[in-house]
């Protein structure tokens, strides 16, 4: 049985975004280039206050992640996603799900929401995290023009 190595993967954040859309886009013709696979995460978790919310189930909150998921995709990549793409929804916060995904993978791509002015040059909380503390090259993909 073959086992995937630190260098057959590619993890992309996804929050539906234009920018992490982008990310997708560029991580999947690295990822053909190299003979690597992409998958594009997306993580979610109970707002605050969340007692009330296990209470009613998780499903609402799993379900509109990957409908978010599931249109960034289709936006990417178009109906049929290339065959070295997956996807991965998760339970758990963008920044250390990202994080401790980046032990197993050889790249971890994420998108950058600009603002425009001062703020444009900022980058956002989750991809200054990964930046800061992933375990492989992170890189960091703004919004098409």
């Amino acid at each position: 049985m073959a086992t995937v190595t630190r260098q057959d993967k590619i993890i992309v954040g996804v929050d539906g975004s234009d920018a992490s859309i982008e990310a997708l886009r560029q991580a999947q013709r690295i990822a053909s280039a190299l003979g690597a696979n992409v998958e594009g995460w997306i993580c979610w978790n109970f707002p605050v206050g969340h007692a009330a919310y296990e209470m009613m189930g998780r499903d609402g909150f799993s379900h509109q992640a990957a409908e978010i998921l599931h249109d960034a995709m289709a936006k990417a990549f178009g109906p049929e996603l290339p065959r070295n793409v997956r996807t991965r929804l998760v339970l758990g916060a963008a920044r250390q799900s990202l994080i401790d995904a980046s032990r197993f993978a050889s790249l971890l791509v994420v998108g950058r929401r600009g603002h425009g002015g001062f703020n444009g040059l900022l980058l956002g909380s989750v991809s200054t995290a990964c930046v800061a503390h992933a375990h492989c090259p992170v890189l960091v993909v703004h919004e098409p023009e």
